[in-house]
């Protein structure tokens, strides 16, 4: 390893001992290092979005592009500047359009992506699996995948009916309707613990991963440094 390489490494080794440093307990040490990876991740993200976002699709059109383009840019840029507002308790309420506009649009982006990207991809794989001439193309065992369509198409039902009746079955008198949907919402329970806990075994394991890798980093740092020194 050349110079750079040796720096580093070193550094990466000693804020990797800081963030270990957490198991003993809170210090300053551990609070410089999160400091640090705070302000790194910060600046990465700032200088990302200046050049891949702000200057090619915000000033640039304005220098290079036709007149048409040029107008249509003003719009966010007038929206940016409005933002600024915020700033000053006095001009404050003039940042309220830009903000209820990136408001309005975050909503719509996050309710389309949740219907075009969760929910009906949900309800055509439920479908597909119970497509017996099209599995016997794929899948000689037709059975197996019509319990698996079972399974999912009651876990789907039970969850939905989990979240949108759970509150009907909070009445004092129930209905044979509302006694069949606090039953399904009981199994809806069981498959969203079940999620959770999948959901649980992946952070885990994932954190177990980077763990396992930042300890291999530190025993080939010091076996390079103990070499050099063996030799």
């Amino acid at each position: 390893m050349n110079l750079a390489d040796w720096i580093g490494a070193f550094v990466g080794f000693v804020l990797t001992l800081l963030v270990f440093s957490y198991l003993i307990g809170d210090n300053p040490l551990f609070r410089i290092t999160l400091h640090m990876f705070i302000g790194v991740s910060a600046g990465f993200a700032a200088v990302v979005t200046i050049y891949n976002i702000i200057l090619p699709r915000l000033f640039v059109p304005i220098f290079i592009s036709d007149r048409s383009e040029q107008i249509l840019t003003l719009f966010p840029l007038i929206l940016a500047g409005l933002l600024f507002t915020k700033i000053s308790p006095r001009f404050a309420f003039i940042g309220n359009l830009p903000m209820s506009y990136l408001v309005g649009v975050s909503a719509a982006a996050a309710i389309g992506g949740a219907v075009t990207g969760t929910l009906i991809p949900q309800a055509l794989a439920s479908m597909n699996l119970f497509a017996v001439q099209s599995n016997q193309a794929f899948d000689a065992n037709v059975g197996l995948r019509l319990v698996n369509g079972i399974i999912i198409l009651i876990g789907t039902v039970a969850t939905l009916a989990y979240f949108q009746f759970g509150k009907l079955s909070q009445a004092s008198e129930k209905t044979q309707f509302q006694t069949w949907i606090d039953g399904l919402g009981q199994i809806g329970q069981v498959f969203i613990a079940l999620t959770f806990g999948f959901l649980f075994a992946g952070i885990f394991s994932a954190a177990l991963t980077a763990l396992i890798g930042r300890v291999l980093f530190s025993v080939d740092f010091i076996s390079d440094v103990l070499g050099l020194f063996i030799r």
